[in-house]
């Protein structure tokens, strides 16, 4: 006890020095268990996401751009799919098919154009008001209302993905109407709205109101107009019931599908008709798609396992060299020990406390900042896999 007690002593008195020691000592033990720690929940948060979602359709094409449009709603743009191919799969009775539209985006944050049937097959609940009812509602993500500053009764606007998209395309003001549970997934960061409002957004959709009204005609008005419509930029009651759709529905685009088979029969079914290379359409696994990617990734993580090793090595003969060195300095000290009566058992113990203490405590800063990091990981990951997508 007199020796730890010596020991601590000492390292009080020189605790700048001791203090470089504990940092040093405690990032080369936390920094390689973070990583796995984050590493771990990443592959686990991907393939989730991947197992959760059966079956996806969409256009031939890179399966994992689809793949990533899909899921992560990111800014991968995979060519559309015609929603006929929804009617296709609604009319075969062997699945439940559930459009995606993630062709537009507002502040920062992907518009993802869906049905109802979304929010029942991902468990989505609301903290805050109500789901899509009406033409033009939106309703965001926990990470999307923290991030803006919006909530039940604000508004969003959209926008086109880039400026070379503009052709048809006009920004719609969206009313937020519900705000979903934080799920640490992609859809915290998603603004969903009915799929028939992305296609507004798209210009397939507009509404009408005459340019000249009656009340212009009564006060005498001369207004003229080479088009008696004008395309709104907001819905609302009074103008809801113009909005109008042209062409066959079965020819607007989705860009993918999300197919939740009724039992592995019928998924096996489905997946038999679209194994022609020369269908345009494809029906992928996602859960396949992720895995490949992870595999990829985490042979990546191998030559990284090797490098960190390599300097927490390094790192380590440096804290060494600096204990040594700071052993050499006390030399003179140590033979005044020596001199007094203190026996070289007890020079030696008492070094050895001073290394320990400093390990120990290198140790539990190194264990708190674990713990602070797997406690967060779910949530850390989930961020990073949003504004990585």
């Amino acid at each position: 006890m007199n020796t730890l007690y010596l020991a601590f002593a000492y390292l009080r008195y020189h605790w700048a020095r001791s203090l470089v020691l504990v940092i040093a000592a405690a990032l080369i033990l936390f920094v390689p268990v973070a990583t796995q720690i984050l590493l771990s929940t990443s592959q686990t948060a991907l393939i989730a996401r991947g197992e959760a979602t059966p079956l996806l359709l969409g256009s031939r094409g890179s399966q994992l751009d689809l793949t990533m449009a899909a899921l992560y709603f990111s800014n991968e743009r995979p060519d559309p799919i015609a929603m006929r191919e929804v009617d296709t799969i609604w009319d075969s009775n062997l699945a439940v098919p559930i459009p995606l539209h993630t062709a537009f985006s507002s502040g920062g944050f992907r518009i993802v154009g869906t049905s109802l049937d979304y929010f029942d097959f991902r468990d989505l609940t609301f903290s805050d008001g109500r789901g899509l009812s009406l033409l033009g509602d939106a309703v965001i993500g926990a990470a999307v209302a923290d991030a803006l500053g919006k909530g039940v009764g604000d508004t969003l606007v959209s926008s086109p993905e880039n400026l070379f998209d503009l052709d048809g395309v006009y920004p719609l003001e969206m009313p937020i109407v519900g705000v979903l549970e934080a799920t640490n997934t992609p859809d915290d960061q998603a603004i969903f709205v009915d799929i028939k409002t992305a296609w507004v957004i798209q210009g397939i959709g507009h509404g009408h109101e005459d340019v000249v009204t009656a009340a212009d005609i009564a006060a005498g008005s001369e207004a003229l107009a080479n088009a008696s419509v004008v395309q709104f930029q907001r819905i609302t009651p009074e103008n809801i019931e113009s909005f109008h759709f042209h062409g066959s529905q079965g020819d607007f685009p989705a860009t993918a599908v999300i197919v939740v088979p009724a039992d592995t029969r019928s998924a096996t079914i489905l997946k038999g008709r679209y194994l022609d290379s020369e269908n345009p359409s494809q029906l992928i696994e996602p859960a396949s798609v992720i895995q490949g990617l992870v595999d990829r990734i985490f042979r990546i993580k191998s030559l990284l396992d090797v490098v960190t090793a390599i300097v927490a090595v390094a790192a380590l003969a440096a804290v060494g060299l600096a204990v040594f060195l700071s052993y050499r300095l006390r030399a003179k000290e140590i033979a005044t020990a020596v001199k007094l009566g203190a026996r070289r058992g007890m020079v030696l113990r008492l070094l050895a406390a001073e290394t320990v203490t400093l390990l120990f405590i290198s140790g539990c800063i190194a264990a708190i900042g674990a713990a602070l990091v797997a406690r967060n990981a779910d949530t850390w990951v989930g961020w990073l896999l949003s504004l990585g997508a």
